[in-house]
């Protein structure tokens, strides 16, 4: 990916507007009330170091939130604040040792495969197939993707890159299926606030995070906070201990101004949150809807997340090629679905976390150069 940003940049230093699509950021600006509470800490000196684990007050704020969400409250032992990314390094450290393995969606999201790249830890992936309406899994082949060797599965839904969104029973199969072979369930929830169809459903709710499941969230894109890198996880206080101690090793803390305006995003302002949420269904729509009329590509509905999977396989391009040509022809850069895993190959990912003119206008870029054949020259 960080290529392709090289490039991006190369071709906005020549003058030409680039249409991005690539990177999983809002458009939105971080809400008001969130900055103030920031500055206020800031202001009060809230700049020294502070619990490893976070601060008291952002914990029970979460506990609360849990409680009206999933219906339990998890103590507040159980609970620890950490950039997402860090959290999903964190889970698969204490919980797996090289050469043990993990199970992971593919495509999915890339921290996934490149902690267990750098830690020796073998990943097992597990397919996300596309049906008629939606994106799905199957979760007898989680099931027989477990071994003797197997310490954890990671669930994520809504999903990224697809936009899949688990149902009840498929929530419950996975959950079923790490408790019979009692492994340890990562279930990433970043983008549960961003569900347009359907409901969430959390594996958190059959052991309460007490046994085996771990829940990850982040402030980045539910909240419009992803500069401030902050996050948590929910999860067994065995495991929540061990992910503490070695954040505390690596990285002391996170910043407590910086949580403060956690505490802040999480129970004030709600309304700013829904209008967002409204907004980002309207651009999915929008993306979706365009992506239909071209050529070549056919696109679901994603049910959740902030992300378009879009199928490109009857254009006869593989997907590295199909991006690289969207951004050096038409200007618009998106990226490869084989940045997620070798099942991506055949699709590429749009952002639709954007205004919708820049939809717009990113759709008709693209639009023109397949209609008038120009991207099939240069094959």
């Amino acid at each position: 990916m960080f290529q392709l940003l090289t490039r991006v940049k190369e071709l906005e230093a020549q003058g030409k507007k680039i249409t991005r699509f690539e990177i999983g950021d809002s458009a939105l600006g971080v809400p008001p009330h969130v900055i103030e509470a920031t500055k206020k800490a800031l202001d009060e000196q809230k700049t020294h170091y502070v619990q490893s684990q976070g601060i008291p007050e952002l914990r029970e704020a979460i506990c609360e939130l849990t409680e009206k969400t999933y219906g339990f409250r998890p103590s507040i032992d159980q609970v620890m604040i950490m950039p997402a990314n860090g959290i999903i390094d964190a889970v698969v450290r204490c919980v797996a040792n090289a050469k043990e393995e993990v199970i992971l969606p593919d495509p999915g999201f890339p921290t996934y495969g490149a902690v267990l790249n750098y830690t020796g830890i073998t990943g097992v992936p597990y397919k996300q197939y596309e049906g008629k309406e939606r994106m799905y899994i199957d979760p007898k082949e989680i099931e027989s993707r477990i071994s003797p060797r197997t310490r954890l599965v990671i669930l994520n839904s809504p999903n990224n890159p697809t936009g899949f969104v688990a149902t009840e029973n498929e929530v419950r199969d996975v959950y079923d299926i790490a408790k019979k072979n009692d492994v340890y369930l990562l279930s990433d929830e970043v983008y549960s606030k961003t569900i347009y169809d359907g409901a969430h459903y959390s594996p958190a709710v059959f052991d309460e995070c007490k046994e085996r499941t771990i829940i990850l969230h982040s402030f980045s894109k539910a909240y419009a906070m992803s500069g401030w890198r902050l996050g948590y996880a929910i999860g067994p206080v065995d495991v929540i201990q061990k992910m503490t101690l070695l954040f505390e090793t690596i990285y002391s803390c996170v910043p407590p101004f910086v949580q403060y305006g956690g505490i802040a995003a999480l129970n004030e302002h709600p309304e700013y949150f829904e209008h967002y949420w409204d907004m980002l269904k309207e651009s999915r729509d929008l993306l979706v809807k365009n992506l239909n009329t071209l050529p070549g590509v056919s696109c679901l509905v994603p049910a959740g997340a902030i992300y378009a999977f879009a199928n490109i396989m009857k254009t006869g391009l593989t997907s590295q090629r199909f991006a690289t040509l969207m951004l050096e022809q038409a200007n618009v850069s998106l990226l490869p679905g084989t940045n997620f895993g070798k099942n991506g190959e055949g699709y590429v990912r749009l952002c639709y976390a954007r205004t919708l003119e820049t939809i717009q206008e990113g759709c008709d870029k693209m639009k023109a150069i397949i209609t008038d054949g120009s991207i099939y020259e240069t094959i």
